[in-house]
């Protein structure tokens, strides 16, 4: 099933209509191959780079840090042909993806250099001596500009076409698995599969069955409940298609993710600070309560590095917050999305469409676990892998000294653009207006899940599993 762009559910005008083109379907025509594709690419160039004695870090430009405008202005300039080099290689490589997909190639190319260009400014605010202090890192900077211009503005359609969210999310998380080795992940993923079992089912039949009591359709109770249990706008889409929603019911469960995405972005990380949660323990929670890969990423990131500055004051690794994380929400829940449409697909098969057209008919069977599996998981386990490999041929410290600055780090710089272009691209395309029109029970509903992932998630990742989430990074 092709993926519907998140701007054509949040209510944003004609951008949302230009955006939301059908994508080409076929081997050829899958999101989620051409984020692991686009990825594992900059990958494998990154380490025939360093292999070879060189590095993409001339490529993975970012601002120097800067207390004063003179200094950001000498920098910008010195750097300009980085910057330049790497949008071309940003909009070649996508360009690739969106014609595959069929999409206007040339639509976005004009639209993204538009994202580019402001991830750019964006970029280099972060990179300000006093940005740690106020939190304001690249992506919550992105999200919360989006947010104003589009909420206050009209944003113009022809920018639409590059206002690919889940694209640039998914990317993002392939990268981010050349930071995790994969050892980290055999050691951690059972615990986090189990955690996540448990928030899964809880919240599901929460909402669903709150939906059901404020006689909302089964159908859209089932949207409702799995995009509050796994994983936010790529669950949404996938039941909507298993169970034969109608469109608008998978966008209002997406416009509802999206918002109280928003609001966990800034809430969970504040939390943790005013409870004193060591980065491990918090990166858990949030991975457990959080509804979008894209915004969990940025509160476990701004919580990983407020640890990194606050020195003393948070027990952990800092990147252990940004590690637990991703075990969490994108090896532990987010495989439930497969498992979640291959179950209501039966359900809605033997049980919803007695009622139908018996023309009527929904896809069963194993195949419809492995379409609606999250291609780009994969995508991050062999990122991680084939880091795992580079590293056994070196120690601890060799790792540090020299394959971080020179391969890891510059990856990381890759991983923090993709996910900037997906926060800037959520705050472009999520007009708070979307919710007067989809009245009071889906939000009561959807309210329900919410309480019931951050107080599971909260004694499962402080009480129950704290022993694992405590030691990871160490």
């Amino acid at each position: 099933m092709s993926h519907t762009s998140i701007a054509g559910s949040a209510g944003n005008g004609g951008a949302a209509n230009a955006a939301s083109v059908q994508e080409r379907r076929g081997p050829w025509g899958n999101e989620d191959w051409w984020a692991v594709a686009v990825g594992l690419f900059a990958i494998a160039v990154a380490y025939a780079l360093f292999a070879s004695g060189s590095s993409i870090k001339v490529l993975a430009v970012t601002p120097a840090r800067w207390s004063d405008s003179g200094a950001l202005a000498h920098d910008a300039a010195a750097h300009a042909r980085g910057y330049l080099a790497l949008f071309a290689a940003f909009a070649i490589v996508f360009s690739v993806a969106i014609a595959a997909l069929g999409l206007p190639v040339v639509r976005f190319v004009a639209g993204f250099a538009v994202v580019f260009a402001v991830s750019a400014l964006i970029f280099a605010l972060a990179a300000w001596s006093q940005a740690n202090r106020y939190n304001l890192e690249a992506p919550l900077i992105a999200l919360v500009l989006g947010l104003i211009v589009s909420n206050l503005f009209k944003v113009p359609a022809w920018l639409a076409p590059a206002l690919r969210v889940e694209f640039y999310i998914k990317v993002g998380i392939v990268l981010l698995g050349a930071t995790l080795p994969f050892t980290l992940i055999v050691w951690a993923g059972p615990v986090a599969i189990g955690q996540a079992t448990i928030v899964s089912l809880a919240t599901f039949f929460v909402i669903y069955g709150v939906a059901r009591a404020l006689k909302i359709d089964q159908r859209f109770a089932a949207v409702l409940g799995v995009g509050g249990a796994v994983c936010g706008v790529s669950a949404a889409i996938a039941i909507a298609g298993a169970v034969r929603a109608r469109r608008e019911q998978a966008s209002v469960a997406i416009t509802l993710v999206v918002v109280w995405a928003i609001v966990m972005v800034f809430a969970l990380p504040a939390l943790s600070r005013v409870l004193g949660l060591p980065t491990g323990v918090a990166g858990a929670w949030i991975g457990t309560s959080e509804f979008a890969d894209a915004a969990g990423i940025a509160a476990a990131q701004a919580y990983g590095d407020f640890a990194r500055h606050a020195t003393g004051a948070v027990a952990g690794a800092p990147d252990a917050a940004l590690q637990a994380f991703v075990l969490m929400k994108v090896v532990g829940r987010d495989i439930w999305i497969g498992i979640w449409a291959f179950a209501l697909a039966i359900v809605a098969t033997t049980r919803w469409d007695r009622d139908t057209d018996a023309t009527v008919q929904t896809r069963t069977g194993a195949k419809e676990i492995w379409t609606r599996f999250p291609k780009f998981v994969i995508g991050f386990a062999v990122a991680s892998a084939l880091v795992t490999v580079v590293a056994s041929h070196y120690t601890l410290a060799e790792y540090r000294s020299v394959v971080t600055p020179a391969f890891v780090a510059p990856i990381v710089a890759l991983r923090t653009w993709a996910f900037t272009f997906c926060f800037l691209s959520i705050g472009l395309t999520t007009r708070f207006t979307a919710l007067s029109s989809t009245g009071l029970k889906p939000l009561a509903a959807f309210a329900a899940g919410v309480a019931v992932n951050v107080v599971i998630g909260y004694v499962l990742s402080v009480h129950v599993f704290a022993p694992y989430w405590l030691a990871l990074g160490q």
